[in-house]
């Protein structure tokens, strides 16, 4: 059985490129590889370069720049919006300070254009940049004394027990602040419950009503995806890896690597596996609880495309063993035989392994 491709996207023709030129094989054959027209492999080679970066050749009449680039402001102005909308409807409660945490974590847009849109001054900016590390020595007293406390109690006082500790001692202590330095800092109370704390069960997952839609079920191609992340690392650091698979024929339809195991990262895998691939409405999405899959985001990108949501039940990875055995898979035929160097090593080796051969030769092996 042969499936099509909707389209190929920017980051695969670049990955594409990259393949073709770093490896020893003919360009027809890695052309035959990916299943793509060779000609279409040579037109990608003339567009982009083996870094990823565009040639002359891919460069515009002056007229089509100027509005790419118009088009690039109006873009950006509307992506600044929805960053900042949940910031900006928080007002008058939100404060410059607030806004200026924001302008921090936002390094794609400029600290001027930040400011204009949220109506503060660079100055202003910088003025509380400078004062961090002052903030941060204060913060790091801070842990120090919620360590101190934990470790005074053996590993058995929890936040609430240890904002007493803090306030008896003279210190301002909220019950949330320090509920959430504590979870950042992996101190939990060992009389809290008695099983250890699920690493794939969100709080909102355990109040919602969520069925598996795809136990004991047969599908056609395309009828039910699967979906799931796994962590590797690299010698920069961890690394991790989203992947959604159709649940018939095996093929992953979309993969994404990412420094963070967040919301984003499911985002643009469901982003991805719906621009390439030309996927029914009313398909079921499957995956477990974790927090990244039961976020708001992802319910509203979910429902936008009309799918199904699934969820495998509480403790029961084997609901999802269908992107739980691709990871094992490739953690034994790639992951675990590598030493990659750095994330965007990782990135041009899966890239590799699933388009030339998980999909063309393992899957439809089967």
């Amino acid at each position: 059985m042969t499936y099509s491709r909707n389209r190929y996207d920017q980051d695969f023709k670049k990955n594409a490129v990259r393949l073709s030129f770093n490896s020893s094989k003919p360009v027809k054959i890695i052309a035959s590889e990916l299943g793509v027209p060779e000609s279409a492999l040579y037109r990608w080679r003339k567009l982009y370069t083996e870094d990823g970066k565009q040639t002359p050749f891919a460069s515009l009449e002056a007229e089509n720049r100027a509005l790419k680039r118009e088009n690039a402001e109006l873009a950006l102005e509307r992506d600044m919006f929805k960053k900042s909308r949940r910031l900006l409807c928080q007002s008058p409660e939100v404060t410059p300070s607030d806004k200026y945490a924001f302008m921090l974590r936002e390094t794609s847009v400029s600290v001027v254009r930040w400011a204009r849109l949220l109506d503060v001054s660079t100055s202003g900016y910088y003025a509380w940049r400078r004062a961090l590390p002052k903030r941060n020595a204060k913060e790091r007293q801070y842990r120090q004394r919620i360590k101190h406390f934990f470790d005074q109690g053996q590993g058995t006082y929890g936040p609430k027990r240890i904002c007493g500790l803090l306030r008896k001692n003279g210190n301002k202590a909220s019950y949330h602040r320090v509920a959430r330095l504590m979870a950042d800092a992996g101190l939990y109370s060992t009389l809290r419950c008695r099983h250890p704390k699920s690493l794939t069960d969100s709080r909102l997952a355990r109040q919602g009503d969520y069925q598996n839609l795809v136990k004991h079920q047969s599908f056609k191609p395309f009828e039910a995806l699967s979906s799931d992340i796994t962590q590797t690392t690299t010698s920069e650091g961890k690394a991790y890896i989203c992947q959604i698979r159709d649940l018939n024929s095996n093929l992953v339809l979309a993969h994404q690597i990412s420094n963070h195991m967040d919301t984003d990262l499911v985002l643009a895998t469901l982003k991805q596996a719906h621009q390439r691939w030309a996927l029914p409405e009313t398909c079921i999405f499957h995956s477990d609880r974790g927090s990244q899959y039961t976020a708001k985001a992802v319910t509203k990108l979910v429902n936008q495309y009309h799918w199904q949501r699934s969820f495998s039940a509480l403790g029961k990875p084997g609901d999802n063993a269908w992107s739980e055995s691709f990871f094992a898979i490739m953690k034994k035929e790639l992951i675990y035989q590598i030493q990659f160097k750095d994330i965007n090593d990782l990135r041009a080796q899966v890239f590799a392994y699933i388009e030339t051969f998980y999909n063309r030769v393992r899957v439809q092996a089967r």
